[in-house]
């Protein structure tokens, strides 16, 4: 059965149209009909079953038959500082994060960073990941939809109020069992495709930033994430 993210008030027993983005999907690519279902979820919690009711030129309608308070969410919850990366690498980064159950996703600039926006708020630009985030939940069956914030840089990030237990990834640097101690609410920051310089992982570790090196080689950007949230997925639900 189809899921749709759809920014709405969901109650069961009543009748709501379509928002321009659902309808455009469910309606006129996949060319739903009258009387079939889909899974509607609103970022709020749970999930509701709904029945398309009436179909128009330019709009249409569902009824919300039933809620579910299923929740799929991972046993953490992570914030994740990402330096941003050009193409598809990015979009990949999100997806996959998403899919794994982060929290927050943080763009994040530094010295070595592919890319700058436009301006510090290329809205367009943000949309887009957003929108990835989105997907990924429709996708793989998650309620709620992680936020991806406005890029900053490492130095202003990494002074902002986050959880304890933090890890920057660091190949090659010595480090202790980082995940012995490690609380199910985390910070973890992923350098670009050149990684961290020596000076933002020093300054990292100086706000309390544990070096984590997963193996004996360096991971790509876009792979890291995906490595990173894998283990910690394991690692908390066996705990």
């Amino acid at each position: 059965m189809n899921r749709f993210y759809i920014e709405t008030e969901l109650n069961t027993g009543n009748t709501i149209e379509l928002t321009e983005s659902v309808f455009h999907h469910w309606v006129r690519v996949l060319r739903a009909k009258v009387q079939e279902q889909a899974i509607f979820f609103n970022g709020k919690g749970g999930e509701y079953r709904v029945t398309l009711t009436e179909i128009n030129k330019k709009n249409a309608f569902v009824s919300v038959d039933h809620f579910e308070a299923i929740d799929r969410t991972a046993p953490f919850k992570v914030i994740l500082g990402q330096v941003m990366s050009k193409g598809d690498r990015m979009d990949y980064a999100i997806q996959k994060a998403t899919e794994l159950g982060v929290t927050t996703i943080q763009l994040l600039t530094s010295d070595r960073c592919e890319m700058r926006l436009k301006y510090d708020r290329d809205q367009k630009k943000l949309d887009h990941w957003q929108s990835v985030a989105v997907a990924a939940c429709e996708q793989c069956g998650m309620n709620i939809v992680p936020k991806v914030l406005a890029p900053i840089s490492i130095e202003e990030w990494i002074q902002t109020d986050l959880p304890i237990s933090r890890f920057v990834m660091a190949p090659n640097k010595d480090q202790k069992n980082v995940l012995l101690d490690a609380q199910p609410e985390l910070a973890l920051l992923i350098g670009p495709e050149g990684g961290l310089s020596e000076s933002e992982i020093e300054l990292s570790n100086q706000h309390g930033f544990v070096n984590w090196c997963i193996g004996d080689r360096v991971l790509r950007t876009e792979t890291a994430p995906v490595v990173a949230l894998s283990i910690l997925n394991y690692h908390f639900a066996s705990n």
